[in-house]
Formats: C-alpha cells, sequence, structure tokens
C-alpha cells in the first residue's frame, strides 16, 4: 500500500439528490503505530483495526468537540476492544486477549458480548448507547446497533491487513430528499464491495467502481493520525484516586511508582519527592500545582 495515493485520509462524499452520504477512512501510519505499541496476534490485530476504522468513520459523522469511543466487551478470547477518534481526527486503540485467539466470527473471537459507544464532550453530558454482540462481523455488529438506536439509517464496511486498515460509510440524511428506493439500491452497489478492493483502491477508483451511474460528490481529504494524548497530569490524578496508602507501599518496595499507558506504552515514573508533592496538604486533583 505504501505506494498509494490517500494514506491516512478520510474522504467524504455525497449523493445530493438522494439525501445520501458516505465516507471512505484509509489508515496506514497511524495503523502502524497502533500495531507497534503491542504485539497483537493476527485475528486480534484485525478486529482492532477494523474498530479504529469504524471508530474515524462514526467520529465524523457526528458534530461534537469532544471523542468518540466504541468498545467491544466479551466473554471469549478476545474480550476487550477500545478504539479512539477525536474531532482532531486523532486514533488510539488496544486490545486485551487471553490465550489463542481464534479467526472466525464474532462469536467465536468475542464470545457472548455488547457493545458500547460512547461520545463524550466537555461540558456535555456523555451519551452511551449499549447493544448486545449480533451478525458476523464488527460491520455487521454496527449495523445493528445503528438499526435499534434511533439514529440515522446507516451501513459500514470495514477491512484491516498488517498495513492497512479501511473503512467505508452509507447513512442516509435527515432529511433526506431521495427515496426509501434510492437509499436500497444505493446498498445493493455498495454491497458488491470486497475487502481486498476496500484495501486496495484509491477513493475515486472505489467510488467509480461501485457507483459509476450516480451521481457523487467528493470532498477535500481530511488527514487522520495516531496519537495517544496520556499525559503526567492524567497518570497522576489516577495515582492520586489510588490513595496515599497504597502509592506508599508501592514505593516502600519499589523506590518509585511506575504508571505505564496501556495505549502508547509510555511510562510514567514518580519518586518519593513527587509522590510527597502529590499528597500534600492543599493540592487540588487536576489543578496546575498537580504537575
Amino acid at each position: 500500500h505504501s505506494a498509494m495515493a490517500d494514506n491516512d485520509s478520510l474522504h467524504r462524499f455525497v449523493f445530493e439528490s438522494l439525501g445520501v452520504r458516505g465516507e471512505v477512512v484509509y489508515l496506514d501510519s497511524a495503523w502502524q503505530a497502533v500495531r507497534e505499541i503491542h504485539d497483537y496476534p493476527g485475528p486480534v490485530a484485525r478486529h482492532l483495526g477494523q474498530s479504529l476504522a469504524a471508530t474515524a468513520l462514526l467520529s465524523a459523522t457526528i458534530k461534537l468537540d469532544g471523542s468518540l469511543i466504541l468498545q467491544v466487551q466479551g466473554a471469549g478470547p478476545l474480550h476487550t476492544l477500545v478504539a479512539q477518534a477525536t474531532n482532531r481526527r486523532t486514533l488510539r486503540g488496544l486490545a486485551r486477549w487471553d490465550g489463542v485467539v481464534p479467526v472466525g466470527g464474532l462469536e467465536q473471537v468475542f464470545g457472548a458480548g455488547r457493545l458500547v459507544m460512547t461520545a463524550d464532550a466537555p461540558g456535555r453530558e456523555r451519551y452511551q448507547g449499549i447493544v448486545g454482540l449480533t451478525g458476523d462481523t464488527l460491520a455487521d455488529a454496527l449495523g445493528d446497533y445503528f438499526a435499534r438506536s434511533e439514529q440515522l439509517p446507516t451501513r459500514i464496511w470495514l477491512g484491516s491487513d498488517e498495513q492497512r486498515s479501511a473503512g467505508m460509510l452509507l447513512q442516509r440524511m435527515p432529511a433526506a430528499t431521495g427515496s426509501a428506493e434510492d437509499w436500497d439500491r444505493i446498498l445493493v452497489l455498495a454491497a458488491t464491495l470486497t475487502e481486498g478492493e476496500l484495501l486496495e483502491l484509491p477513493v475515486q477508483t472505489l467510488l467509480y467502481r461501485l457507483f459509476n451511474e450516480e451521481a457523487v460528490r467528493l470532498f477535500e481529504s481530511e488527514p487522520v493520525a495516531f496519537r495517544c494524548g496520556c499525559s503526567r497530569e492524567r497518570l497522576t490524578n489516577t495515582l492520586v484516586a489510588l490513595g496515599r496508602a497504597e502509592a506508599d507501599a508501592i514505593l516502600a518496595e519499589q523506590g518509585e511508582v511506575i504508571a505505564d499507558c496501556e495505549f502508547c506504552n509510555r511510562r510514567y515514573r514518580f519518586d518519593a519527592v513527587d509522590m510527597a508533592a502529590l499528597f500534600s496538604e492543599g493540592v487540588t486533583v487536576g489543578s496546575p500545582s498537580t504537575h
């Protein structure tokens, strides 16, 4: 994929006369950055890559000055998947699993599980939607999520391999000018898309391949990047929440407290002086004085 155009980019398009909008996202170095942090087995990486592409697509459909978090939790071998995208088009994600994760559908991989979507913005009420994990693929489960929630009819296609994760989203707009038949026709055309095409074709080729008889308007692309967003201040708040006794016990035993960020493996160290400052009188959590 390295020689291709459209690396690490989000592309919006619209069928203006039909009231249908869409997006295509390609994650390249953003996906590589996530893969380099942990050594994910193939089936785990595949689902994590798809969840990152999905989150990038979905966060771009909502006007949110914050972040969208997609979580899949299950009782199976791959029990936790977290992908987060911000309104600045930055992404991060992680997966947790036990033992050997099989190649297969959602049930084999996640077991009985649920999909949780959280929209988080400063100063606004946190929105969370939860549905049971259904269907064979993550794209199926997300389609079911939209069918159950009162939101706009939405379909998603996802793909992921070692080099790239990619996705396409179609959504019927609230005041759709087109008919239900128009929407169905676009879905029938889109359903012929293969994972290989999604991963390999540049966006213009892909849209022509699917919708060459439709009037499609493609907008300027936006860059997408990996960025963790962790900070010493945030981990400080975590330590304060842990409590002084617990922190002192670790300090006594190890001489310092080490906190690792699971999303990017960055390591933060706090010694006895740091801890004394942290728990000294008059320090309020989250104030600049806790830096």
